[in-house]
């Protein structure tokens, strides 16, 4: 069976092309501007003429996900016997769609693997683009599974300007060696280029993938209008043909049935949405997903780190002194606006970027809470949280960069080559 019906579109696209949660109006009849997130846009909502934060609570329920609660990390833990990373603690991974499924399978012994995915550009990934990578090292860690990571560097082409195809597959390269300084193992882990991989198998679910998606369903679904080139409409089917396991002849061999675990921003989930509604119609089971708010750039939680505006990132190759200016001049603070007001009324922690970023750091819950009740009542003050976040970044970055000197040309040939001895061992499940 082909196509996708009227009512599958409704179902798959609402909220998807651009999630929009209405405000009502101020009291003025201003009319507030809504939220706007897509796989290439994430804005907060404008209300009375000031920008606010993403609103996730909203996310989940015009996305139609489940909310990642105690119950399920208290079954994490029992399953796996690994305490919840604290992206999953935090609620920093917040969203999911079938965990549940994936750990019954881990339960019984039954094999599934994780597929995440990263669009290369042109300069070094900033700590937004790591730390899902980072979370993917610790699921393979706890799960001792495979891992697929898919640099596309076509979409970079067809969705970016001024980038030639040329540009985008060298970046490719670079990317890889960043990725691999995280410490994945080449014979768990396949990085593999759109561009150079394409053929057989994966090429065969692409094109089974593209006729099952009509031109209405994914103008539907991603916003696409009449002026975007054909390879833009064409080009969710090469993202989802990840999401199917014989798509890897040289990981899997011909099996079919594996499902994948796929961490990813929230905004990515409209691909992966037709991708459990169209695998059921090709004998493919459903991926699942772990979803996860963004990173917030420098100025606030309203927008995501970006590599296109250099004072809202930090990024993987900045120098200590850099990390230090970045956040003293530009990171957004909770605190009050003067030290008196501070000290009399406290911060806010929930939208002081420094605290902000030492949630996505910092592993020891107790220190963090001291942070939070310290900022909150006062006794902390935003150049002392400013202070302590630079130092928790500053050594990520150096124990970041003193790995990533260590990674060779070889490693990169060895997690780029589909050939490497990586065979998926089922005589273990």
């Amino acid at each position: 069976m082909t196509g996708i019906s009227k009512a599958d579109i409704n179902i798959i696209s609402k909220g998807a092309a651009e999630i929009n949660i209405s405000s009502e109006k101020s009291t003025n009849e201003t009319q507030a501007v809504e939220q706007k997130i897509t796989p290439w846009e994430v804005e907060g909502a404008v209300v009375d003429g000031q920008q606010v934060a993403v609103d996730y609570t909203n996310l989940i329920k015009k996305f139609g996900t489940q909310l990642i609660d105690n119950q399920l990390l208290e079954r994490f833990e029992r399953v796996t016997g690994a305490k919840p990373h604290i992206f999953l603690r935090r609620g920093i991974f917040f969203s999911h769609r079938d965990m549940g499924i994936i750990l019954d399978r881990y339960e019984q012994k039954k094999p599934f693997y994780l597929y995440t995915g990263r669009g290369p550009s042109k300069g070094r990934m900033h700590l937004g683009h790591m730390l899902p990578f980072s979370f993917c090292k610790w699921l393979q860690d706890v799960f001792d599974v495979p891992l697929v990571i898919q640099l596309t560097d076509d979409e970079k082409f067809l969705f970016k300007t001024g980038v030639s195809l040329e540009d985008t597959y060298k970046y490719s390269f670079s990317t890889v060696r960043e990725i691999s300084a995280l410490g994945f193992k080449p014979n768990k882990t396949f990085i593999f280029s759109d561009l150079d991989y394409m053929g057989g198998n994966f090429y065969r679910n692409i094109i089974k993938i593209s006729k099952s998606i009509t031109g209405s369903t994914a103008r539907a679904v991603f916003g696409f209008t009449e002026s975007d080139c054909i390879g833009k409409v064409f080009y969710p089917s090469i993202q989802i043909a990840p999401c199917f396991s014989n798509s890897f002849p040289d990981i899997f061999g011909d099996l079919k049935g594996i499902p994948c675990l796929i961490p990813c921003g929230i905004d990515q989930d409209p691909y992966f949405r037709l991708t459990r509604d169209i695998s059921v119609k090709l004998g493919y089971p459903k991926p699942a997903l772990l979803h996860s708010k963004f990173l917030p750039s420098l100025q606030g939680s309203k927008s995501k780190m970006s590599t296109s505006v250099d004072n809202t990132a930090i990024f993987t190759d900045d120098t200590p002194a850099m990390v230090k200016n970045k956040i003293r001049r530009h990171a957004f603070s909770g605190g009050g606006s003067t030290l008196e007001l501070h000290r009399l009324n406290g911060g806010d922690p929930e939208v002081d970027i420094p605290y902000q970023y030492m949630n996505f750091f910092v592993d020891d819950d107790e220190l963090m809470k001291k942070y939070y009740d310290g900022y909150k009542s006062g006794d902390i003050t935003s150049g002392q949280m400013k202070d302590y976040c630079i130092d928790v970044i500053q050594k990520f970055l150096a124990d970041f960069q003193e790995k990533e000197k260590a990674v060779t040309d070889q490693d990169v040939l060895d997690f780029m080559n589909p050939k490497y001895p990586r065979k998926f061992d089922l005589l273990k499940f």
